[in-house]
């Protein structure tokens, strides 16, 4: 069993930056394959960023170049880096560990980039 704690949402001026963080607790943390989704208002739910147990890393083409996924396995958390907000970039933002057979979600922290 895997619980996901994120932080770091918040209100943010277009341009701006915001960290994201997700501590997780359990055991066998640095297996599971890390990503961060997000569902703006009126949308289904995409994928943003994942980072996989080797630390290869993939984004969404409308992150690319301004999102970056961490991880950091003797904290249990992982981390997405957001710099160049955009207004479009509003959403709930929920922290995913995944391996085979297995899906755990956080509750997720809302991100506002409005001026």
């Amino acid at each position: 069993q895997v619980q996901l704690v994120e932080s770091g949402g918040g209100l943010v001026q277009p341009g701006g930056s915001l960290r994201l963080s997700c501590a997780a607790s359990g055991t066998l943390f640095s297996i599971y394959v890390l990503g961060w989704y997000r569902r703006a208002p009126g949308k289904q739910r995409e994928l943003v960023a994942t980072i996989t147990s080797s630390s290869s890393v993939n984004y969404a083409a409308s992150v690319k170049g301004r999102f970056t996924v961490s991880r950091d396995n003797t904290k249990n958390s992982v981390y997405l880096q957001m710099n160049s907000l955009k207004p479009e970039d509003t959403a709930v933002y929920y922290c995913k560990a995944g391996r085979p057979g297995l899906n755990y979600w956080g509750q997720g922290t809302q991100v506002t980039v409005s001026s």
